[in-house]
């Protein structure tokens, strides 16, 4: 699944692709390098960012739809609101990835159930669940892996009972999301204790602040956002291997690669002399 962020302020690119020419370009450029589909957003969700006008979304995300659309490419949208993917939906998109798990807007597990998509349900705290924790993390009562899953357990079950096709869902942990570092090498570790759900499993590790922590310099400066490429194809390899649907990444060509690896790895294919 290739990034393609039309905003202003997202941690790893924002602002590069606002111009409807550079978001296309920079999209049919993703789907050249081997996506297999794109996750098209015109909303940042990085911590601290201001939700932006439901117009202005709208305005971002619907023509650049269209376009990829016309050019026979699988598109999801990354947002919170039920009009916005309603909107999508009605232009060509394919499915929804919604941050919030539905909880943001109570519209958009009808608008999903109405239009027959699949629709990615990531683990998401409210803001008053941020501050119940240190630092913007949340409070997992001591064990991350099983209160996340629990909670993307119960919000398969809500959509379910919103009239989405239990075969439709997918889950994602929410890697950063009111999590540190700790947080998410748990999640990624245990990544069977939410493919065991009998859901698809989506990863998006793609440049974020704990991989940069890993990669940290002798003084403790963790390495910048441009330089996380190659440990996001690392976790890539990874979460194929452990059985994940699909993996959310700015750069393509590597963690296209590591898939193929990680591929011929559980099949044990052999190499050529």
């Amino acid at each position: 699944m290739g990034i393609v962020n039309v905003t202003e302020d997202s941690f790893s690119d924002g602002g590069r692709h606002l111009a409807p020419e550079a978001a296309l370009a920079h999209a049919r450029r993703l789907v050249s390098e081997g996506a297999d589909l794109l996750d098209v957003g015109g909303e940042s969700t990085r911590p601290g960012a201001i939700r932006v006008d439901r117009t202005d979304e709208a305005d971002r995300v619907i023509p650049l739809v269209r376009a990829l659309v016309e050019d026979g490419v699988t598109v999801s949208v990354d947002t919170m609101r039920a009009s916005v993917a309603a909107e999508a939906l009605e232009s060509g998109a394919a499915l929804i990835n919604d941050v919030s798990g539905g909880l943001a807007d109570s519209g958009m597990l009808p608008v999903v159930a109405r239009h027959g998509c699949p629709v990615v349900l990531m683990h998401w705290v409210s803001p008053d669940q941020y501050r119940a924790g240190a630092g913007g993390r949340a409070d997992y009562g001591g064990d991350v892996v099983t209160s996340v899953r629990d909670h993307l357990s119960r919000r398969a079950d809500a959509a379910v009972s919103a009239g989405v096709d239990a075969g439709s869902i997918v889950l994602d942990p929410g890697l950063g999301f009111a999590k540190n570092a700790a947080d998410n090498w748990a999640l990624l570790h245990r990544l069977d204790a939410l493919t065991e759900l009998g859901f698809p499993v989506l990863v998006a590790a793609s440049r974020k602040r704990f991989l940069g922590a890993l990669l940290a310099d002798s003084a403790g400066v963790p390495r910048g956002v441009a330089g996380r490429d190659p440990a996001t194809a690392a976790v890539t390899a990874l979460a194929a291997a452990a059985g994940a649907w699909a993996v959310r990444v700015h750069d393509v060509p590597p963690s296209v690669d590591a898939v193929r690896v990680a591929a011929a790895w559980a099949a044990g294919t052999p190499g050529e002399d």
